[in-house]
């Protein structure tokens, strides 16, 4: 974009000495080291251009990306100290929201410190909004004030469940974390995840991976939640052990057998239904209308290009996209939680990371409150 004296471009290697000079000018802690500049610039995964008047670099913005989401990241925007009150940080935002539209991201997301007051007016005024605090965020430990706003805009179905999110504190637990949330949408708080994610995953743990610990199965997670005194049901598209191929071991293989026939045997007197049968996604988003919060196995291959199975909730959904909380966030590639609630997730891409592995498994839990403990 150009304007008189005025470029905006995408940031290359030549410029790092000055985005790292500008880096200190504008901010005193929570700088992006040269290093980061450098990955930023080559990561295809972001956008990182500056913005020049009469060739001297002034400013420039950051947005983030994650594979598969249709969501975006400001994660930094910053103007020269000598060039502000011209309208550049405005500019900056603008370029900001249309290199997200450009990639198809629905919302674009920010954090900002609660005390920018000036910050937050130009964000206000430009139609964000805020939806979280982000307690001991800085490096100063002072909180974040969150918000976003819709760069893509389409039609909405209904309102969202605005499920409470709850990270998973293992590489292990996304299953009970995703637990906990649907728990503690019906019954806000009552669900302490210091004490129950553990005991979750102690309960519903039944299935072997090729390595490392075990994983949550459908059943055993609707009978943790069945025995929290919640109305449960559980949807798969196959009816013998679950992820048998990925176990190597005969023995474990074995293993897998007899867990699967005692979950059967739990669930049966229980009284959960269990439904085997080719189900969509339709299905299970039917199940959203009816008054469930549903936590759905899917395969991480279309986001980060790994093949584990991971659990995640399903809050929202209308005719473009679906939306889900994530549990496991990726601290070291730079996100934090507010990246992954709410997750815009377009339909397509998610009827293909609804099925898992070879055998091509679905399977989802619903959960709703129940009135009486069923055990």
């Amino acid at each position: 974009m150009e304007n008189n004296d005025l470029c905006i471009r995408d940031a290359v290697i030549q410029d790092l000495a000055h985005l790292v000079q500008l880096e200190q000018a504008c901010f005193e802690a929570d700088r992006i080291s040269r290093r980061s500049f450098r990955h930023f610039i080559l990561d295809k995964r972001s956008d990182l251009q500056v913005l020049e008047k009469n060739s001297q670099l002034v400013g420039y913005f950051l947005v983030l990306y994650r594979r598969g989401i249709s969501l975006a990241r400001l994660y930094s925007l910053a103007v020269s100290p000598t060039e502000r009150k011209q309208g550049f940080a405005q500019l900056l935002l603008n370029q900001a929201e249309l290199s997200a539209r450009q990639r198809r991201c629905v919302f674009l997301r920010l954090e900002v410190r609660p005390d920018n007051q000036g910050a937050i007016v130009l964000y206000r005024r430009h139609g964000y909004q805020e939806f979280a605090i982000r307690h001991d965020f800085y490096e100063d430990h002072s909180d974040a004030l969150c918000m976003q706003k819709r760069v893509f805009s389409y039609q909405q179905q209904g309102d969202s469940k605005r499920i409470q999110f709850i990270p998973q504190t293992t590489p292990f637990t996304c299953g009970p974390a995703s637990l906990l949330m649907a728990m503690n949408y019906f019954e806000p708080g009552r669900y302490d995840p210091f004490f129950e994610e553990l005991e979750i995953w102690r309960e519903a743990t039944t299935i072997f991976m090729t390595s490392g610990h075990g994983g949550c199965s459908p059943r055993g997670l609707a009978l943790a939640g069945a025995k929290r005194a919640f109305d449960v049901e559980v949807m798969l598209n196959q009816s013998g052990p679950l992820f048998v191929d990925s176990v190597r071991s005969q023995q474990k293989k074995e293993l897998l057998q007899r867990v699967h026939q005692i979950e059967q045997q739990k669930c049966a007197q229980a009284k959960i239904p269990v439904q085997i049968a080719d189900f969509t996604l339709t299905d299970v988003l039917g199940r959203l209308l009816q008054g469930y919060v549903v936590l759905l196995l899917i395969s991480t291959w279309q986001f980060d290009r790994s093949k584990a199975p991971h659990w995640v909730v399903l809050c929202d959904a209308d005719d473009d996209f679906v939306y889900l909380n994530d549990p496991d966030v990726d601290t070291e590639a730079g996100q934090n939680a507010a990246d992954y609630q709410y997750i815009p997730v377009n339909r397509a891409i998610m009827t293909k990371a609804f099925l898992y592995g070879k055998q091509r498994l679905k399977a989802a839990v619903a959960l709703k409150k129940h009135k009486k403990p069923a055990f």
